[in-house]
């Protein structure tokens, strides 16, 4: 059984995620230093809070599934596995989701590390800190928070 009171705090949270910054972006992967997609960052992060993932996700392709506009994978996942925020706001250690089409699936994720600040893996490039500007604002479709961090 997972045990939700393996960290001390949000900082923890944020702490974690920050060590995989600098980490290649690979599609599916999830090593830290090795590589990891955005997906990839934050089930890193679960392993590092908890220990095993509660659950592994099937293949999925780049696109996360942009020809089936009413499958939502990746909120489904958040949903199944984190505690969804319905208040519209998030705090650092939130993880969030985002639709980067605006009427298109949730298919992008990261770690938000404070109040205008997220931690995500950036496709083609790297797991970076990030400035949460009106472009994220605008495409935020949920945010979670991690078991135990509320």
């Amino acid at each position: 059984m997972t045990s939700f009171t393996a960290f001390r705090s949000r900082i923890d949270i944020i702490d974690a995620a920050r060590d995989w910054i600098g980490t290649p972006y690979r599609h599916q992967a999830s090593t830290r230093g090795a590589g990891c997609d955005c997906l990839g960052l934050v089930r890193g992060v679960w392993r590092t809070l908890y220990g095993a993932e509660p659950e592994t996700p099937p293949a999925y392709t780049p696109d996360w599934n942009e020809r089936n506009h009413s499958a939502e994978p990746l909120l489904s996942a958040a949903r199944r596995n984190l505690i969804e925020r319905k208040d519209g706001r998030f705090l650092p250690g939130d993880v969030l989701v985002f639709r980067v089409v605006p009427d298109g699936p949730a298919k992008h994720c990261g770690i938000a590390s404070g109040p205008e600040q997220f931690i995500h893996a950036y496709a083609g490039r790297k797991v970076v800190e990030s400035w949460m500007n009106r472009w994220w604002l605008a495409r935020i479709a949920g945010v979670y928070i991690f078991p135990g961090a509320e």
